[in-house]
């Protein structure tokens, strides 16, 4: 007898079997609330479909979300800054700002905040970062300029596969003519940027190959760290790569937090006429002889559908609460789809100002600042992550800043500030509730250094350890990408290469998210190809 094995390997034949009965009326249930879930959401409604939305918390928003996690001071919980998402159609496709969202851009999009207190701004105007860099570190001026123009063009094909979230043959058949000079420019530089040799790369040998000072490799590197991979990870050059990104498209918050995007989303889909459950826990994805048949929730309640997109970690949708869990090699590719342990840890602060840096600018609080001083410390770290121990003293740290441009987040005069620390382990030996207060510590020590003052600043302490943010989301790992964005798990191979394209070997059960084609991050491609793909293959009556 088959024996049906979940994604740890644990029998399920113990599980009751559930029959789901079917509904007369055509159905689309979308399971997860998160920006994608929603996206999806709005898409089938926008065809026309009966889609309800199943969401586990209290509220829509999943790593989009914004809480009051200290009285008086909203934070972003998990998202604090919106690239991707602007890059596409989406917002205008689904009407977004007639739902009220408001994004304001972040510019620069970056400051390298140094303990030697030098700082070097990274606009989104290429040459006036040059500016910055020259008064640091002028021997990398034209080391970054070339690095900015040779990544370009892999850029723009980046962009045009984000875009088109599909397979790879549609991807480049969609960018059409945009193609051609693309792939002219990559020959015309030829060399270590050639596709080949590139993409491969691990993103500090990438850095190297530009760059010699650890002023302008190391918030680099804190950028890229975003991916959560390591600088000596091969496949992990695009993480450096899409520093050009920001250039292009710049870095963007929306007013009131990421909370409003997944507010305007939820307010679309329900013009549209979809339905949004929270509270509504669902414990197993039912299906049998291959097709789907609805989903069981906590209470024991049971709902029909024709159509099931998951809008979680893949792994947990198809190898746990998918009933029976998919099996043979689709399943063992899955279940060896990679997630790192080096993750961010998250400490909210309320102060009644701002980080007081030494010759600051009124604009250097728009974006991220970085506090990482050498590239070989972020390595460190990564490697330490790796090994379930906490990075070594200069901790890197990185900090947000939001309600420097949006007052809607803390009480008059105060501010939130957000730290988050890019290589903090999953999984840390002793376990975070031992080490989380100190850690927490060390990490406002390196604000201390440079910003004195902050410490005395503090009027509130919020800690978001990954153990807590695993539980909050159940997101495995805590990985804020779901899977790492390496080159093997990117575009049509993500999660894996069977999967890529959204839908499963199970009839009417489709696949979204942050782990899924073709990129994590508050991007709503993936909602939105998931979406694609069942209007696509797995025709529904319209209302």
């Amino acid at each position: 007898m088959d024996v049906h094995r979940s994604r740890t390997g644990e029998p399920l034949s113990d599980r009751v079997q559930v029959e789901v009965v079917r509904s007369t009326t055509p159905t689309a249930l979308v399971v997860g609330g998160g920006h994608n879930g929603l996206v999806a959401a709005c898409y089938l409604a926008r065809a026309g479909i009966d889609v309800t939305v199943l969401e586990q918390s209290d509220k829509v928003g999943g790593g989009s979300r914004t809480d009051e996690t200290i009285p008086g001071y909203r934070f972003d919980t998990h998202s604090a800054a919106h690239n991707i998402i602007n890059m596409t159609d989406i917002p205008a496709e689904l009407g977004l700002a007639e739902m009220g969202l408001e994004y304001r851009e972040m510019d620069p999009f970056a400051v390298s905040v140094g303990a030697d207190g030098k700082t070097i701004r990274f606009w989104r105007d290429v040459e006036a970062t040059l500016d910055s860099i020259a008064e640091v570190a002028p021997a990398d001026v034209d080391g970054y300029r070339r690095f900015v123009e040779d990544a370009m063009p892999i850029v723009r094909l980046a962009v045009a596969g984000v875009n088109a979230g599909a397979s790879a043959r549609r991807e480049l058949a969609m960018a059409g003519d945009r193609i051609l000079p693309v792939f002219r420019a990559l020959q015309r530089h030829g060399g270590p940027f050639s596709l080949a040799s590139t993409l491969l790369m691990p993103y500090g040998a990438l850095l190297r190959r530009y760059l010699t000072t650890d002023a302008v490799m190391a918030p680099i590197g804190a950028f890229a760290a975003h991916g959560n991979a390591s600088p000596n990870d091969f496949g992990t050059a695009f993480s450096a790569i899409w520093q050009a990104v920001y250039h292009r498209h710049g870095q963007w918050h929306a007013v009131g937090g990421a909370q409003a995007l997944s507010d305007a989303l939820a307010r679309r889909l329900e013009a549209w006429g979809g339905t949004i459950r929270t509270s509504a826990d669902v414990t197993r994805i039912v299906q049998r002889d291959g097709v789907v048949q609805g989903v069981e929730l906590a209470s024991g309640e049971r709902l029909a559908a024709h159509v099931v997109v998951t809008a979680l970690d893949p792994r947990m949708a198809l190898l746990d609460l998918l009933d029976p869990p998919l099996t043979g090699k689709v399943a063992d590719d899955l279940r060896v789809a990679h997630a790192g342990n080096a993750v961010q840890m998250v400490v909210h602060v309320a102060t009644d100002r701002l980080p007081a840096y030494p010759d600051a600018q009124p604009a250097d609080w728009m974006g991220l600042q970085s506090y990482v001083d050498d590239f070989p410390s972020l390595e460190r770290a990564f490697s330490a992550a790796q090994d379930r121990r906490l990075p070594e003293d200069p901790v890197p740290t990185y900090a947000f800043t939001p309600s420097a441009m949006d007052d809607t987040l803390a009480p008059e005069g105060h501010h939130t500030v957000y730290l988050a620390c890019p290589a903090a382990p999953a999984q840390v030996r002793g376990g975070w509730d031992a080490v989380a207060e100190q850690f927490t510590e060390r990490m406002i020590d390196t604000v201390e250094r440079r910003a004195p003052g902050f410490r005395d600043s503090i009027r509130g302490i919020a800690i978001r350890t990954p153990e807590l943010m695993e539980a909050e989301l159940r997101w495995p790992g805590a990985h804020p990408m779901v899977l790492d964005l390496s080159l093997d798990q990117l575009v049509s191979a993500r999660p894996t290469v069977a999967l890529g394209g959204h839908s499963t070997p199970v009839r009417g059960l489709f696949i979204s998210g942050a782990g899924t084609a073709p990129i994590g991050g508050v991007a709503g491609t993936p909602g939105r190809a998931a979406a694609k793909a069942v209007l696509k293959t797995h025709p529904l009556r319209r209302r």
